[in-house]
């Protein structure tokens, strides 16, 4: 049995909860979400608490989607979001309602479409991706990242804030005052 999984979440007043055939419906004051587990794994609501629950065969499922649905109650009540910076000379992004322009060194700009329920926003150089999904928002950040990823000599391009890039050492310098090859 998974430890994580026997523990009860709690839900706070500002949010509803309700679970009809193994679907969770989750509404709070940032948006709402549904969680469908599958057939061996049964949510009960009793007062203000959730438990998951599951059969021997899929016990192994249990923590996970308790996971999940920790996540999606953290997400409706407080949001998610990653920033990313980006690092380089001439470097821009802007935002123009749901959509990310990016300039970032190729001949052409970069547009990223936001899903329903993420927002970009933009300034100096910081990119902020939030929702109320985790998963959403970091799948998200990702493919923004690996639309120019960092790469090892300069460290241009795009990060997560507070990322290290380990730099490698460029070509050895000619030696000076060796031989003049006569």
């Amino acid at each position: 049995m998974s430890r994580i999984g026997k523990k009860s979440l709690t839900v706070d007043k500002e949010i509803s909860v309700s679970i009809d055939n193994g679907t969770v419906q989750i509404v709070g004051p940032k948006g709402t979400l549904n969680v469908k587990s599958v057939q061996g794994v049964n949510i009960e609501m009793n007062n203000n608490l959730l438990e998951v629950k599951a059969n021997d065969q899929y016990s192994n499922l249990q923590g996970l989607y308790r996971s999940i649905i920790q996540n999606a109650l953290i997400g409706v009540k407080e949001g998610w979001q990653k920033t990313l910076e980006l690092v380089g000379v001439g470097f821009r992004a802007q935002t123009t309602g749901s959509e990310l322009i990016l300039n970032v060194g190729f001949s052409h700009p970069v547009k990223f479409i936001a899903p329903y329920g993420i927002s970009f926003q933009c300034n100096e150089n910081k990119i902020i991706v939030s929702g109320v999904d985790k998963y959403l928002v970091g799948e998200l950040a990702a493919r923004i990242r690996r639309a120019k990823p960092p790469e090892p000599y300069k460290g241009k391009g795009i990060r997560y804030l507070g990322e290290i890039i380990r730099k490698k050492a460029g070509k050895a310098a000619k030696t000076v005052g060796g031989t003049t090859g006569k």
